[in-house]
């Protein structure tokens, strides 16, 4: 089993890091009951997973392309070892893995006028949100906006690799998100959610976590790790028409052992071993809240 290097320096998020949360001892069990043992920080929330009952044909793996979009800038880390491990399990089932690796690329997060090559068609006003969806149209977006288009148009899969950042992705995924998933491109009005313009293709989020399972459970510190889930897998993903599935999320990876960081790799390796034959969860306002 491939496990890649296991440092995890930068796996946690600002909000509720490892070293403050370390530091603190704050342990908040998932009922009444004793504090949740360290093991469950390992795998992926069971919550969603669906699994095909067949294995249809239009799903083989071979052939398949996989975008992984990665934000991490440490390639040593937890989230490094996650990326390694998925391009060489994808790659080994036949599939074309791509990775667009945002610090390594020094990918641009600012939304701004320099993202259209062409004329403005308001000098005097400027509004992102209507100035790209005319450049998309008149093909005079920015090279790089248009070279991550290009690897989402031709993805059958998209992983997002990423430690939480204040419940959310940090700085550079979120500008990726801002800047590649314009309208025209990726929705439109009508043309989102289950019209979304990408439509027939799936998206998980692969994320670590700075504090414990236990902590973002219902009744934990947190709250409900399905709460932060909301704006990303819902009012972006599913918006652009992505069918979604299940989380991957490696809770608290810096403050676990060697051998639970191996574990966590090493789940999501396994994972990846049958992920089309996975069902999208329901994108709807019950898997997140309840009924």
């Amino acid at each position: 089993m491939y496990v890649g290097a296991l440092f995890t320096e930068g796996d946690g998020s600002p909000c509720c890091g490892a070293r403050s949360l370390a530091s603190l001892r704050v342990t908040v069990p998932e009922s009444s009951g004793p504090p949740a043992p360290r093991t469950n920080k390992t795998a992926h929330p069971p919550l969603g997973r669906i699994q095909r009952e067949e294995y249809p044909s239009s799903w083989d793996m071979a052939g398949k392309k996989v975008l992984i979009v990665y934000a991490h800038q440490e390639p040593r880390s937890l989230n490094g070892s996650l990326k390694d491990v998925a391009v060489a399990e994808l790659s080994q089932q036949g599939c074309t893995v791509t990775v667009s690796d945002l610090y390594a690329m020094n990918f641009e997060p600012r939304a701004t006028g320099k993202d259209i090559t062409g004329t403005l068609s308001n000098p005097g006003f400027f509004n992102y949100g209507v100035e790209t969806h005319k450049a998309y149209e008149k093909r005079s977006l920015s090279s790089d906006i248009i070279e991550e288009q290009k690897k989402l148009q031709e993805a059958d899969l998209v992983i997002f690799q990423f430690p939480l950042y204040w419940f959310s992705v940090p700085a550079v995924l979120k500008g990726w998100m801002d800047r590649v998933l314009c309208q025209g491109f990726a929705f439109d009005f009508p043309g989102s959610y289950d019209d979304g313009f990408l439509k027939g293709k799936l998206a998980i989020l692969s994320l670590t976590t700075g504090g414990t399972a236990s902590m973002f459970s219902k009744t934990g510190v947190n709250g409900d790790f399905r709460y932060f889930l909301w704006p990303l897998q819902h009012g972006t993903l599913h918006f652009c028409g992505f069918k979604v599935l299940a989380p991957q999320i490696s809770f608290g990876p810096e403050m676990a052992s060697e051998e639970e960081r191996k574990r966590m790799v090493a789940s999501w390796a396994q994972r990846l071993k049958t992920i089309w034959e996975e069902e999208p969860i329901p994108c709807s306002p019950p898997w997140y809240f309840g009924q």
